[in-house]
């Protein structure tokens, strides 16, 4: 039966197309909308990047870059010291102010300069300091830190490097360092050996080479490394003969105990062996070497719920007919 003139099929058609077209007009009102308040937003400008060139680090003034030392920003701050450390230590007059006070005798003079001088050096500008004037000024600095009470180096089981004043370890940080990375001659012509490594309390004349000898032999400090590299030139085993520090003869002696012992493990049972007064003998076959390594292999198992104890150690069994 039509209805206003028109059929059932025809209205279900036009309400069908009424509301398709109403949720089209729903859609397209909220895209636009959405595109408005996207494009309505107010977003915030990320910084641009800018690098500092070499023509802008030139261009900075003292007084400007003092002010930046002061800045807020750790960047800015890191920033300007770099720059200060990399004009003093590239400025020929800058280096040579802080290498005359290092020699100054005035304890926190010569501290103070070698703070400064320990400031302003990097790997990268290390070749600065290889020259005379620098060695001959950290060895007269050396020469000025001499401990006129100093104990006697006589002690085998005491390491004193770390107790040292702290100008004698920034001296030989920097000695070490240069050593390190090009030939101890320069080193040794400033007669480092001369001047502060034979004034060193050795002890008694008679056993001065017995207690070097010792003390090269125990301890790792920077001492021994700078000693090493310089007994391995002709002309550092001549300044050692010439101190009375150093025997031809004896030169095997100076190697330290790790070196003899081999390894680590070797080294600790060594010192064990010491410490509980057993005298080891060092003549021993291959198959009774594998033995004692085995022997002293163990397995250590505790989940940290209880305190650590004897009963947490589990070692191999002995073989029957094996050296303990």
């Amino acid at each position: 039966m039509p209805i206003f003139g028109y059929s059932a099929v025809q209205a279900s058609v036009f309400w069908g197309a009424l509301g398709f077209g109403g949720l089209v007009a729903v859609g397209v009102g909220q895209f636009v909308v959405r595109r408005w308040r996207d494009e309505a937003e107010l977003k915030p400008t990320l910084p641009k990047a800018q690098y500092i060139t070499q023509d802008t680090e030139d261009s900075l003034q003292l007084n400007t870059l003092e002010s930046l030392l002061g800045h807020y920003s750790f960047l800015i701050r890191d920033i300007s010291a770099k720059i200060i450390c990399d004009r003093a230590i590239n400025d020929g007059s800058s280096l040579e102010i802080l290498l005359w006070g290092i020699t100054n005798p005035d304890y926190n003079e010569r501290l103070k300069n070698l703070k400064a001088l320990a400031i302003t050096t990097c790997p990268e500008s290390l070749k600065q300091l290889h020259c005379w004037k620098a060695y001959t000024a950290l060895v007269r600095s050396l020469e000025l830190s001499l401990d006129p009470e100093q104990p006697p180096l006589d002690d085998p089981d005491w390491d004193e490097c770390q107790l040292r004043d702290i100008t004698e370890k920034l001296c030989l940080m920097f000695i070490s360092q240069l050593i390190g990375n090009y030939k101890p001659d320069l080193l040794i012509k400033a007669k480092f050996v001369e001047k502060w490594l034979a004034k060193q309390n050795w002890g008694p004349e008679e056993k001065r080479a017995e207690n070097f000898i010792q003390y090269m032999r125990h301890k790792s400090n920077r001492i021994t490394d700078i000693v090493h590299i310089v007994r391995e030139t002709t002309l550092g085993q001549e300044a050692l003969i010439n101190a009375g520090l150093f025997h031809r003869d004896r030169d095997n002696e100076l190697v330290d105990e790790g070196t003899m012992m081999g390894n680590a493990s070797d080294r600790f049972a060594f010192i064990l062996d010491l410490s509980v007064g057993r005298a080891r003998s060092v003549e021993q076959s291959a198959e009774e070497q594998r033995l004692r390594h085995r022997h002293r292999e163990a397995m250590v198992l505790n989940d940290g719920s209880r305190p650590f104890n004897s009963d947490d150690i589990f070692q191999r069994e002995p073989e029957l007919g094996s050296p303990s």
